[in-house]
């Protein structure tokens, strides 16, 4: 197939219609790759970020407000790529937005709101990871949370959720009533059974706190089987630092036999909690995703499911320039990509009002663009390494890949305007290959045929303008 050819057969792909709402039933990880499919077999991929119930795009569904200005939210979503809400079942940031009250009485409202959520997704074919607490605010303002001791809970203090008896049984029962009202729906994509957990949790005990891991997963998923006759994915999250300072950790996080995939809260002083340059996040991230990779199994997925400005927001009171913040989101993502994890990351936005930007959901649309370009559910992605080289380019370089596909990205420096740049990867099964040349801020593309030598180096040219490139290389579709 000549390069004409190519580059017609990707914009074809581009323009394929998306598929219906939840179309192919639940998720799962991929039998051969570090990524997801649904059970239909078909490659299913997180695009999304960190929502809540208290914030402007959920507030007015609570009590059924304004069921309208929700659901325009979701078809909005849902037109720019979105396939994946992070969220929390409840939030202690003020009253009134509690799952249980007293413990173990789920209240009306809630679940009312619930029932909402999960019809929306599966009306817009958005589906959800959920996570049972918000610990953010339950540790802050503990004296107000129904666990509490202070309003008739079981638990004297945070520090021992993990090793009272009857706040675990509480945090589990919690687990089981929300796939019994919820876990028959597709929407549901995973659960996140803690969110950033952390031996403080227990007292300081890292032994008990992988056995409340153990324990609410085998709970969760014996109810799952006998009610659905299968169980969603499973995972637990961490805030990064932690990991910096108990290691032993990511015995819970990377390699519980328990849980299907890993999630990680990408936060590190300096260039992702307060970047002065738009390349910052983006470097840290590829470092990082570098870092967690390492940990990982070769075959489970690694995400990113929390990420975004926190010092300069939350500490310094500044919410970043639109245009600024914007193209750190966009390049964040991409470096996630292509580092190996699954998606772009989930950002927390960060911002005055707590919402994305309509700039971070364009480039959520123009990554959904780039998905189809590879093969996710052969993938067995692994951090290029060696194995790539880039010539006459001075910038962030973020790759993976396995013998017969690849990612990479290229943003340029400050010192760097525009990029052509010679390309080497060598690794590759010899053949011919379709190299897709993508632009990550409009998404155009362009493909060409490319024959590796005969010890599998591909060769290519990289060109862009002044806009950070992606090259998404794949078996061409049909022999040079």
């Amino acid at each position: 197939m000549n390069s004409g050819a190519l580059a017609r057969a990707g914009e074809a792909l581009r323009r394929v219609p998306p598929p219906s709402p939840l179309a192919g039933g639940w998720i799962r990880c991929a039998a051969g790759a570090p990524y997801f499919e649904t059970e239909a077999g078909t490659a299913w991929t997180p695009v999304g970020h960190n929502e809540a119930i208290t914030w402007p795009n959920l507030a007015p569904l609570y009590r059924r407000r304004d069921r309208r200005t929700v659901e325009r939210h979701f078809a909005d979503l849902a037109a720019q790529g979105v396939t994946c809400l992070r969220l929390m079942l409840d939030y202690n940031q003020g009253r009134g937005r509690h799952l249980e009250r007293p413990v173990g009485a789920f209240t009306p409202a809630m679940v009312q709101l619930w029932d909402d959520l999960i019809a929306l997704g599966e009306r817009h074919g958005i589906r959800f990871l959920l996570t049972p607490f918000d610990t953010f605010f339950m540790a802050r303002r503990w004296k107000a949370h129904p666990y509490a001791k202070a309003t008739g809970g079981p638990c004297d203090t945070p520090e021992t959720m993990f090793i009272c008896p009857q706040t675990r049984a509480a945090i589990i029962d919690r687990l089981l009533f929300a796939t019994r009202r919820w876990g028959a729906s597709p929407a549901v994509f995973a659960w996140d059974l803690w969110n950033e957990i952390d031996p403080w949790y227990a007292g300081g005990d890292l032994a008990a706190t992988h056995d409340f891991v153990t324990e609410a997963s085998g709970k969760l998923r014996a109810e799952e089987i006998a009610l659905h006759g299968r169980a969603h994915l499973q995972t637990v999250s961490v805030f990064y630092p932690n990991l910096l300072i108990t290691p032993a950790l990511g015995e819970v996080i990377f390699r519980h036999p328990s849980l299907d995939f890993a999630s990680i809260h990408l936060y590190e002083d300096g260039p992702l909690d307060a970047p002065q340059s738009t390349l910052d996040p983006a470097v840290a991230t590829a470092r990082l995703m570098g870092e967690a990779l390492a940990q990982c199994p070769p075959l489970r997925p690694l995400l990113d499911t929390e990420h975004g400005p926190v010092h300069a927001f939350c500490d310094g009171g500044m919410t970043l320039p639109a245009s600024f913040d914007a193209a750190c989101f966009r390049r964040t993502q991409w470096a996630h990509l292509a580092s190996g994890g699954a998606g772009g990351g989930m950002r927390w936005p960060y911002r005055h009002p707590h919402v994305l930007l309509p700039a971070m959901h364009d480039a959520q649309n123009v990554l959904a663009t780039f998905l189809p370009l590879i093969d996710w559910r052969s993938f067995a992605r692994a951090p290029l390494g060696e194995r790539l080289a880039v010539h006459d380019f001075d910038g962030l370089v973020a790759g993976c890949g396995d013998a017969r596909q690849a990612i990479i990205c290229l943003m340029p420096g400050e010192r760097q305007d525009g990029i052509a740049s010679r390309v080497e990867i060598g690794g590759l099964e010899p053949g011919c290959y379709a190299v897709t040349t993508f632009n990550t801020v409009t998404g155009s593309c362009e493909t060409s045929a490319v024959h590796t030598r005969q010890d599998g180096t591909l060769v290519a040219l990289a060109v862009g303008g002044g806009h950070d490139i992606a090259l998404a290389i794949a078996p061409a579709p049909d022999a040079c």
